[in-house]
């Protein structure tokens, strides 16, 4: 990622290249088709494409490093002239070079590279414990010598490409993983424009720090980044928590590759053990941000029920659901002065009754409520939920006060043959709405903390938005509309059949 913005022009141009090195890397997933299942794609593309990677930045380290020592190549081996270091026999060059046990070959190499690197890749290969590298009756030695010769086509050094374009094209690759994935896809990615509005709204500014709890494959924390023009001062200030071994492996790929540097992405059950700790404490940031498992079951509530870190602050979930759990954990992670968070959840949440009702009338009574926005559904993976969008200020601005702006993003949206998405566009427009503050009709209420205990608390939307009334069409329009669409359906199917006809694929 870089500080400066870049031109059209330049944009344009990488997000042409980004989309080529997307389709060779794709390619990658042809060569392993048959025995490979597609669901299982990213558990072999993803660690080959970073163990390329890595060796190919090693390279030019050392290229570097011989130059500046006039051909030292005991120097350009020190391990300060490297970012990770890749030790004798594991690197690309030397798998590339073996006829018989290729797979055992990448196993080892990439063991090798994890024990070398033990801060920074640790199980970032090894996550991927279903890629079975060394089962030649799955991956044959010709099969595996023909993924290794597609990839070696190109270097993907920094030197060969940014890492705004080889970031970009790794995120074409989640996307398509998750495009393929008939299980779980929602679980490693979130469409990218909505983390985009998440992160519009959240608004980080560098120096802040950003946490995500569920983090998946990353795609929060990059945007994050993003917005912060990558300035230096992110790093060591982005956190992320992943549960999924394989996922957080390819969170740390995903931010390695978009350039990201000094980050900390942990694997664990962030709701039965959270891993950012200070002082037996939850540690606290500036911006909390997630797109956690809807209504996720069996999650822990006897233990939250007394948690040692006081997370259950309004109450305890039912154990079928951990929507509110999540809420409550990423509360008590916000700054007490200046933390904000933003949450995907299903609308579920703005109207359940039970122990749900009583967390939500006590959130709402926090006034740390800023906005309540919902969204169409089936733009999610994997799920058909209509999904909501939740933000929380710890320092609400004084004139929102007491109060929560409602938006109905439920039309904003464009409708695809697969799925519902919602483009740049969608989202801007979206964001506009909630920039303003104030009523918009079909749109956009602010409503008060009394108008929501007079409504018993509830958070949905359509209980609030005023509705623009609609011109009465009487009767007998409706009949005349109806009769002309008709003649209009007629004229032209004859006008078809006379043109069948003249063209000869159809009798007179």
């Amino acid at each position: 990622m870089k500080a400066a913005k870049n031109t059209i022009a330049e944009t344009v141009r990488e997000e042409t290249t980004s989309d080529r090195l997307f389709r060779h890397l794709f390619g990658a997933c042809n060569i392993l088709r048959g025995p490979i299942n597609q669901d299982e794609y990213k558990s072999y593309v993803t660690p080959i494409l970073f163990f390329k990677r890595l060796s190919d930045v090693y390279d030019e380290e050392t290229a570097k490093a011989l130059e500046e020592s006039g051909g030292d190549k005991e120097y350009a081996a020190f391990p300060e002239n490297h970012r990770f270091i890749v030790p004798n026999g594991c690197h690309w060059n030397d798998v590339r070079e073996r006829g018989e046990n290729v797979g055992k070959a990448i196993a080892d190499a990439m063991s090798g590279i994890e024990r070398a690197n033990p801060e920074t890749l640790s199980s970032v290969f090894s996550g991927f414990d279903d890629a079975v590298w060394t089962d030649k009756n799955k991956l044959s030695d010709e099969r595996l010598k023909d993924l290794i010769e597609h990839i070696s086509m190109l270097k993907v050094g920094n030197e060969n490409y940014s890492a705004d374009v080889m970031g970009d094209a790794y995120e074409f690759l989640i996307k398509k993983f998750a495009d393929l994935s008939k299980k779980n896809a929602g679980e490693f990615y979130t469409p990218r424009t909505i983390v985009k509005l998440l992160v519009t709204l959240l608004a980080p500014k560098a120096g802040e720090t950003v946490y995500d709890p569920a983090c998946g494959t990353g795609g929060m924390l990059i945007e994050a980044i993003r917005h912060m023009n990558d300035d230096k001062k992110t790093y060591g200030r982005v956190y992320g928590q992943e549960k999924n071994l394989a996922n957080s492996a390819i969170a740390r790929m995903n931010l390695f590759l978009h350039g990201a540097r000094d980050f900390h992405i942990s694997q664990g059950d962030t709701l039965r053990s959270p891993n950012f700790l200070r002082g037996g404490q939850l540690m606290t940031f500036d911006c909390v941000i997630a797109n956690p498992p809807f209504s996720l079951e069996a999650w822990g509530e006897k233990q939250f029920s007394g948690d040692v870190y006081g997370r259950n602050i309004w109450g305890t979930p039912p154990d079928g659901n951990a929507d509110f759990a999540w809420l409550q954990h990423m509360v008590k992670s916000m700054d007490a002065k200046n933390g904000r968070l933003a949450v995907v959840l299903p609308q579920g949440v703005l109207f359940r009754g039970g122990k749900e009702g009583e967390i939500r009338k006590k959130m709402i009574e926090s006034d740390k409520l800023e906005y309540v926005i919902t969204l169409v559904g089936g733009v999610f993976y994997s799920s058909g939920v209509s999904a909501c969008v939740l933000v929380l200020n710890n320092n609400k601005p004084a004139a929102r006060a007491g109060k929560v702006c409602l938006v109905d993003a439920s039309k904003i949206y464009t409708a695809q043959r697969a799925q519902n998405t919602m483009t740049e566009e969608n989202i801007s427009d979206v964001y506009k709405l909630c920039a303003g503050y104030k009523d918009a009709a079909d749109r956009v209420k602010v409503v008060t903390i009394e108008d929501l205990r007079a409504k018993n608390h509830t958070l949905s939307v359509s209980a609030y938005i005023q509705k623009a009334a609609k011109e009465a069409v009487s009767p007998a329009a409706v009949r005349a509309d109806f009769a002309a669409a008709l003649e209009t359906a007629a004229a032209a199917e004859t006008r078809l059949s006379e043109l069948l006809s003249k063209g000869g694929y159809a009798n007179a």
